[in-house]
């Protein structure tokens, strides 16, 4: 029988951090990690020793794991030096951890142009370096740079450099496919041409995304053979990313009959991980990511929609809960009665199917987003929407009025100063109340005038914040006179997050309509009491 279990090893934290606009601390690095522990990862890259203080800070105190292997990244020798007296080499060794992947020119083009040196000598300082790591470290994984390049450039030699890693005692030897160039058949007829000299459970894959094709050339390296797979968190990595592991993980389980070092109750933390990762960076998660994105179980048609009611099959590769996803009924100008009724219940809306008021609100969607509301991206107001017209929404506080003010000046310094200012009148139960406020544009400054006397009456609103605000003009016709549509995500200390949508022909009035459904879906989801 062949053995289908294939070891993870994630380079997030190496490869992750070379992606654009994505600088992670020590800290950072450190609390990834426990998160990929906790999932089931064999191989956690923490970074390159010597390489920036970033990654010496991290190794100087690496996270304590339960299960997974911390490995450091680095290079081979240099040419003309011995192993023992290699700088980058002995930083290397000098990492607190059990496994060193290292990294080698297996491209001919790349040895003689790249590093101007005779390919045996580059041979050489692959099997030295290997071999000198081996004998001062539990395990070495061999990383064959621009394998498939040189592969099809000049396949003697590019197998001639693996032999020499492997033969030095490196545990794994991973086939890397550096510039994203590679498809799927040609790594499945290569890696099938390898595992005829190297065993498959020896071998590993590491592909970049340049071409959209780094999980389907991962899965097609496994069915070739290889027991071992790199990948990143969302694929991140430089340029187009690397193989997302998110993708990678339940395709190898749920579709290949492949074990790996997650379980079937690890898999159901994905979703939650790839979007608590998303969040650390700052990040609005992917709605279209396939198995973990808000999307990937949404039904919008009417008629798909009442298939799934019957059969989820029809609609649905897998079962969402198997991911941690969950299936999502749209609500839209295509909405039929099933998407209203599925939709309530996914809410916790107990009503008959018979009760006029559904029919009611499918008509009122529909006309409401004729003027401009979007309820298939803004389930939160739509919970209301519904809410309000079957049994009724506390009234958590009332707006009287709002005024805000925009003040653009020069400063006595020289200085361009800009400045948001609002004055809120609300009441909450009997009590009125008027507060003054300043933020960062006017809907900020709104928000904390807002908030300035709802937090002190709700303390569910302490964690409460903006994560995203988009705006679409509907009426480009009109100019500045334009209807605009606001859409506001909004999340909690929780990890929860939910979207709200507000329309106006003043984009302030616009914003506090999103503003206002984002502050009540939040209390009425935690069952605040009425100020009342």
């Amino acid at each position: 029988m062949v053995d289908r279990h294939v070891h993870l090893y994630d380079t997030t934290l190496r490869d992750g951090a070379q992606t654009q606009g994505v600088d992670f601390s020590a800290a950072d690095k450190a609390a990834i990690a426990h998160e990929l522990d906790q999932l089931g990862i064999d191989y956690i890259e923490g970074g390159w020793p010597g390489a920036n203080p970033t990654d010496d800070a991290f190794f100087a105190e690496p996270p304590k794991l339960s299960r997974a292997r911390l490995t450091a990244f680095g290079m081979t020798r240099r040419a003309g030096r011995s192993a023992d007296n290699d700088p980058g080499l002995t930083a290397l060794l000098a990492a607190k951890v059990g496994v060193l992947c290292i990294v080698g020119k297996v491209w001919d083009f790349n040895v003689e142009v790249g590093l101007g040196i005779d390919l045996d000598e580059n041979v050489a300082m692959i099997g030295d370096t290997i071999a000198h790591a081996d004998k001062r470290i539990d395990e070495t994984i061999f990383d064959a740079e621009h394998f498939f390049d040189g592969y099809k450039a000049n396949p003697d030699y590019a197998l001639k450099c693996l032999v020499a890693a492997l033969d030095a005692g490196a545990r794994w030897i991973v086939l890397c496919d550096t510039n994203g160039g590679a498809l799927p058949h040609e790594v499945r007829r290569i890696v099938g041409e390898i595992a005829e000299r190297i065993p498959g459970e020896r071998l590993g894959i590491h592909c970049h995304d340049d071409t959209g094709n780094a999980v389907a050339n991962t899965l097609m390296a496994v069915e070739a053979g290889v027991r071992h797979v790199q990948g990143t968190l969302n694929g991140l990595g430089e340029r187009c990313g690397n193989a997302n592991l998110i993708s990678v993980i339940p395709s190898l389980m749920l579709k290949m009959d492949c074990t790996t070092g997650v379980t079937a109750d690890g898999l159901t933390r994905l979703s939650h991980l790839s979007h608590l990762f998303d969040e650390r960076l700052n990040r609005a998660p992917d709605r279209s990511a396939p198995y973990v994105g808000a999307s990937a179980f949404a039904h919008k048609g009417g008629l798909h929609v009442s298939a799934v009611e019957k059969d989820p099959k029809c609609y649905e590769h897998v079962a969402p809960e198997l991911i941690g996803n969950r299936r999502h009924i749209v609500v839209s100008d295509q909405s039929g009665r099933s998407n209203i009724l599925a939709r309530f219940r996914e809410a916790g809306i107990d009503v008959d199917a018979d009760n006029p008021k559904v029919a009611e609100l499918v008509n009122t969607v529909k006309e409401r987003e004729f003027y401009g509301y979007a309820y298939d991206g803004a389930e939160a107001s739509f919970e209301l929407l519904a809410r309000r017209g079957l049994d009724g929404v506390p009234d958590y506080f009332t707006l009287k009025s709002f005024r805000v003010i925009d003040e653009r000046r020069w400063n006595a310094r020289g200085e361009l100063v800009t400045i948001s200012e609002a004055t809120v009148k609300l009441d909450v139960g009997e009590q009125s109340y008027m507060t003054v406020a300043e933020g960062n544009g006017p809907v900020n400054a709104l928000d904390e005038g807002l908030r300035k006397v709802l937090t002190g009456v709700y303390p569910e609103l302490e964690d409460l914040r903006l994560v995203d605000y988009k705006v679409r003009i509907l009426t480009p016709s009109d100019g500045t006179r334009a209807v605009t549509r606001v859409m506001i995500e909004s999340a909690d200390g929780d990890g929860e997050r939910w979207t709200t949508v507000g329309v106006s022909a003043n984009i302030i009035d616009a914003s506090f309509n999103a503003l206002f459904d984002a502050i009540v879906y939040k209390l009425l989801r935690d069952g605040a009491s009425d100020g009342g």
